[in-house]
């Protein structure tokens, strides 16, 4: 049934094509604390002139699961993968939270109908409208 999921879906890990592409030209590099598996190209690719980097998901593929070392290796900002150093995150860099939206957890800014499930009071500067006649 997971070869049903790589044929047709693009969100739930990988698809067939990147499958096959990581074991023709991939190098696994490590692993992340969420099961993402990193790979490296094995040489450098003519048309960008650096190596390819890329992220397996486990699971759904959500780009926020990247953890801050590794984001930094997959985007070039560092050369070393966070398996062949000692990467600490730094305080300002938070845990890992998944995406809230939709959920009855998501963020609702001031003045929205669905913040508390309360409608804030009006302010008196509306006045409704009313048919002259």
């Amino acid at each position: 049934m997971k070869w049903l999921y790589e044929i047709f879906t693009w969100w739930n890990g990988q698809t067939l094509n990147t499958r096959v592409y990581t074991a023709l030209f991939g190098k696994f590099v490590g692993t992340d604390e969420f099961g993402g598996r990193y790979y490296r190209g094995r040489k450098i690719d003519p048309a960008l002139g650096f190596e390819r980097r890329w992220v397996i998901y486990s699971g759904q593929s959500e780009g926020s699961l990247t953890p801050p070392g590794w984001y930094g290796w997959l985007h070039h900002t560092v050369d070393v993968p966070p398996t062949e150093e000692t990467y600490a995150a730094r305080d300002w860099q938070l845990p890992y939270i998944p995406n809230l939206t939709g959920t009855p957890e998501a963020w609702r800014p001031p003045g929205s109908t669905l913040r508390a499930n309360a409608r804030p009071r009006a302010t008196g500067d509306y006045d409704a409208w009313t048919p002259e006649g």
